[in-house]
């Protein structure tokens, strides 16, 4: 068990650091910046605690926040999609549960699961995050336009990480 959380220790301060000091950096179509550290939230154990799970998502939302200098929004982004974590799990669980020393990734529950699983975290934290950038719907249009291309870029790279780096 403790070697599970000091690789999962290692893998998120890996995002963290790749956030702070690559996509950052790298906008993409002039507008959208991959925030693949929404990946932090996604790769955790299934057996971690809500306390924990928040915790991390706060330090991790206010890392990324330190960096973008947007004064809670990463942070309020992220521990919200830490707390639908557990029901997004609940929600698109196998029919015989979780399988006892796996973990959230494809090569355990296949593209389909993952993927789903995916989209509603990132949705929901990018939904949230543009919102709380925002604080109005007045432009709606600019407001989803953006939140979508954000999402699907962002999801376009942690699906590919799951092929390239969370193998088995």
């Amino acid at each position: 068990m403790a070697h599970i959380f000091k690789t999962t220790f290692a893998r998120i301060i890996t995002i963290i650091i790749l956030q702070i000091v690559l996509f950052n950096n790298i906008p993409l179509f002039s507008f959208s910046i991959p925030f693949i550290y929404v990946l932090c939230i996604l790769i955790l154990p299934f057996e971690i605690n809500k306390v924990a799970l928040l915790s991390i998502a706060f330090i991790t939302g206010f890392l990324i926040d330190i960096s973008f200098t947007s004064y809670g929004v990463h942070t309020g982004a992220t521990v919200f999609a830490a707390f639908i974590r557990p029901f997004a799990l609940q929600l698109f669980a196998p029919r015989g549960g979780y399988l006892v020393n796996t973990k959230p990734f494809m090569h355990y529950y296949g593209f389909s699961w993952f993927f789903k699983y995916a989209v509603f975290i990132v949705g929901f934290h990018h939904f949230f995050m543009y919102f709380l950038y925002t604080f109005s719907f007045e432009n709606f249009w600019y407001f989803m336009w953006h939140m979508i291309v954000n999402s699907l870029v962002t999801l376009s790279l942690i699906m590919l990480s799951q092929y390239f780096v969370f193998r088995k």
